[in-house]
């Protein structure tokens, strides 16, 4: 029996508090807390090989004026064909390669008349491992001229990109 009256005491309680906390007088007494807000994750949409291609132009047309530049430029173009066949890897003496099988330079700024740098845009890391890169790569150094590449599915931010070709062409 005295555990009846236990239980309706505490029930008696629960229901005074209920009522307490339930009166619109006590809702307003509280302090209210910010209600939670939910911020959609901001999703970039990437861009395609040629919106990659306009974005950079805009910049060397913009950021660049005292240079010109030429577009999709064979690596033949500047080096012209080579009777030479380059090695590539100490590990392999036997495989070579030619100048026109380079990948051609995206972008190549030029002053005078002359070739100042080399901007190249590829996708992924993996690109630095791509043979046709590699060539191209290796052209640019044997002429002198920076070999500038950027990986297209890293942000490439507009001051990032002047800051690092400026530094290249300093």
């Amino acid at each position: 029996m005295d555990f009846l009256k236990l239980f309706l005491k505490l029930l008696g309680l629960a229901k005074d508090h209920y009522l307490d906390e339930g009166s619109p007088s006590a809702r307003s007494e509280r302090p209210s807390r910010p209600e939670p807000r939910f911020t959609a994750p901001v999703v970039e949409v990437e861009k395609t090989p040629a919106q990659w291609e306009d974005y950079f132009r805009e910049i060397l047309k913009s950021e660049f004026p005292s240079y010109t530049f030429r577009e999709k430029v064979k690596v033949t173009d500047l080096v012209g064909f080579v009777s030479e066949v380059c090695q590539l890897y100490t590990t392999r003496p036997e495989q070579a390669y030619k100048a026109e099988w380079g990948q051609p330079y995206t972008f190549v700024l030029e002053s005078n008349g002359a070739p100042r740098a080399v901007v190249m845009l590829g996708s992924g890391h993996s690109h630095d491992e791509n043979v046709k890169y590699l060539i191209a790569r290796m052209y640019a150094q044997k002429l002198g001229l920076p070999y500038i590449n950027f990986y297209t599915q890293m942000p490439n931010e507009r001051a990032y990109v002047i800051e690092r070709i400026r530094k290249f062409l300093n």
